[in-house]
């Protein structure tokens, strides 16, 4: 078995970590856990103690994504299994994902099942950033914001720009290894519900994740955005030149304005394009 680092985000789970910590060193005594804490104002440290296992602390909330960063570039697994301190990820699932890396993936993700969503909402916009990015890629994807995953820590690392410092991660992560030509792979897992309050916020979350959906078309193929919206915008000035023509017997401005804009978002997704290749340019 090759060396492995658990790392779990956690701000303000101290409810959650008494029970997850211990259980996890019981199966995994020999494993690398580092908690990294989020700016948490309750006693995650005294917990994290208790448990020993190593503690990061932010003296001030960054968010999840920044959360992930610092544990991958503190772990000194080769495989680095991200998992979130809620209480939603089974530690008995550790070693199904584990395993399977080993096998031969660079990215697996564990994929949760039907019942398994916080919410009917979150689990109709899930299936959707499904599909959209399995459209984009040309690959089933079973579940882009999973955080529970495991994944190979040289190959992480490459990504770690890319990474905001919110809650999408495992969108960004899930899409820079697909583009970059790397193997993903899903272990089906039925997640809990979450031990305390939710720290996701409907509102100003949902406008969060309409822009992940545009995210995850320029990480990979923004053509694959660009050119659909583009072709609408052309038909659309198609329709209005026909329908003002045989009216009125012109070419409106309307209509030339429709076919411009349909020009211009074309350009902008070829141009995106190419910085999209640059971004994913391998130096090795």
């Amino acid at each position: 078995m090759e060396n492995v680092t658990i790392v779990i985000p956690a701000k303000n789970e101290v409810e959650s970590l008494k029970v997850l910590l211990p259980k996890i060193r019981q199966l995994h005594y020999d494993i690398e856990i580092i908690v990294v804490n989020d700016g948490s104002t309750d006693e995650t440290s005294r917990v994290c103690s208790e448990a020993s296992v190593t503690e990061i602390i932010h003296p001030y909330s960054k968010g999840n994504g920044a959360a992930i960063k610092t544990g991958a570039r503190a772990a000194s697994g080769d495989i680095i299994l991200f998992m979130d301190g809620d209480g939603q990820h089974s530690p008995d699932d550790i070693s199904r994902l584990i395993d399977k890396v080993e096998s031969g993936f660079d990215l697996v993700v564990g994929a949760r099942q039907t019942g398994s969503q916080a919410s009917v909402g979150r689990s109709m916009a899930n299936r959707f950033y499904n599909r959209l990015s399995s459209y984009m890629t040309g690959q089933k994807v079973e579940d882009l914001t999973s955080g529970f995953r495991a994944v190979r820590k040289d190959m992480f690392l490459q990504f770690l720009n890319l990474l905001p410092n919110g809650f999408s991660y495992p969108t960004t992560s899930t899409m820079a290894f697909f583009r970059a030509g790397y193997t993903v792979g899903y272990v089906p897992i039925d997640a809990s519900q979450r031990v305390g309050q939710s720290h996701i916020k409907p509102f100003r979350d949902g406008i969060r994740f309409l822009l992940i959906i545009f995210k995850i078309g320029t990480l990979y193929s923004p053509l694959k955005i660009f050119v659909p919206m583009a072709v609408a915008v052309f038909g659309l000035g198609l329709m209005r030149y026909i329908y003002t023509y045989l009216a009125v017997g012109s070419f409106t401005n309307m209509s030339a304005t429709l076919f411009v804009a349909s020009a211009q978002i074309f350009l902008i997704g070829l141009v995106s394009e190419q910085l999209t290749s640059l971004m994913y340019k391998d130096d090795r």
